[in-house]
Parts: structure tokens; C-alpha cells; sequence
């Protein structure tokens, strides 16, 4: 499988902001012919529609190729909880969709997934003033009816936020 290259001392992001696209559900005759990875790599480019959760937790698409899958993301002070640190929700939504998108990225057209079960585990909290963060995540197995993930999400500094695996269970698209 394909693997990130963390090993980088330069850890800095460039300037990615969220694409400006259109967010909306996608229109199932669109995508129906369309490979995952030709879906995932439309998003960006506004080729296809952005989710529209993407907009509300401020999360992106940053990077895809087959078997893995990059997203940025700006935790925002609406994010916080009481404690005043970014809330485990919002990282464990970053985690679950580059988890989710390095699994569809290797699906054919007319396939698709559901998660079956995630898990993540917090290393460090995540300061309000974090700046940009990415979630990289990578296609550990794949075979005719599940596939499974891990993902990494790290701050601009290169420090290990939370990590995450996840099953997937693939079957036929609906339509």
C-alpha cells in the first residue's frame, strides 16, 4: 500500500485555503460511471459538489491518489469546548473522512461504502490557535466486502493530534 512520507523535517503547510466550490449533494447520475477516486479528485476542482459539511466544519480535500487521501482543516473558536481546546468531534470528524475517502478512493464505479466501525485515539489536545491542521490517512487492506483505514492528523508543527483506523463495508451503489 501506499505510504505518506512523514519523515520530512520541513512540516510547515503551504498557503490551501478550501477550495471555493459549490457544496451540495452530487447528482447520483453524475457520479453513477465515475470511479471514487475520479469523484474525490473532482471535489476540489468543483467538477463535482463539495459535501456541505465540508463547508460547516471548515475541513477540505487537500490531496488524493489511490489508496490514500489528504485533508486540511481550520479548527475555528466555534469549535471549542468548555474547556477552551478544539473539541474531539471536530477531530474525529477530520479523522473519519480522510479515513472514509483513502477507502473510496480504490472503489470502481458503481461501488460504494458505509463505515463499520472508527476508532480514534487523542494524543495531545488541540490549542484554539493551532492554525491549520491535516489529516492524512491510508488504505491498509482491501477485499471484496471491507476494506480498512488509518489516518493521522497533525498540526502545522508536525505533532500527532490523534490517530484513527476504521472498517468499511463496500458494496453496490444504489441507482
Amino acid at each position: 500500500m501506499p505510504q505518506h512520507d512523514t519523515t520530512t523535517k520541513e512540516r510547515a503547510f503551504d498557503a490551501a485555503t478550501m477550495p471555493e466550490v459549490s457544496f451540495r449533494p452530487p447528482d447520483p447520475r453524475q457520479i453513477a460511471a465515475m470511479s471514487g477516486l475520479d469523484i474525490l479528485r473532482a471535489i476540489p476542482t468543483g467538477g463535482v459538489p463539495a459535501p456541505t459539511m465540508a463547508r460547516t466544519m471548515r475541513q477540505w480535500i487537500h490531496a488524493v491518489s489511490e489508496g490514500q487521501a489528504e485533508f486540511r482543516g481550520d479548527p475555528g473558536p466555534e469549535f471549542l469546548n468548555p474547556m477552551g481546546t478544539v473539541h474531539g468531534g471536530w477531530i474525529m470528524t477530520m479523522l473519519d473522512s480522510v479515513l472514509g475517502c483513502a477507502v473510496h478512493s480504490v472503489l470502481g464505479p458503481g461501488q460504494s461504502y458505509t463505515s463499520m466501525g472508527t476508532e480514534v485515539k487523542f494524543i495531545r489536545p488541540l490549542a484554539p490557535d493551532a492554525g491549520q491542521v491535516r489529516a492524512l490517512g491510508t488504505l491498509v487492506s482491501q477485499g471484496r466486502r471491507s476494506a480498512t483505514a488509518e489516518a493521522r492528523l497533525e498540526d502545522a508543527s508536525g505533532r500527532l493530534i490523534a490517530t484513527g483506523t476504521t472498517t468499511c463495508f463496500l458494496f453496490p451503489a444504489q441507482g
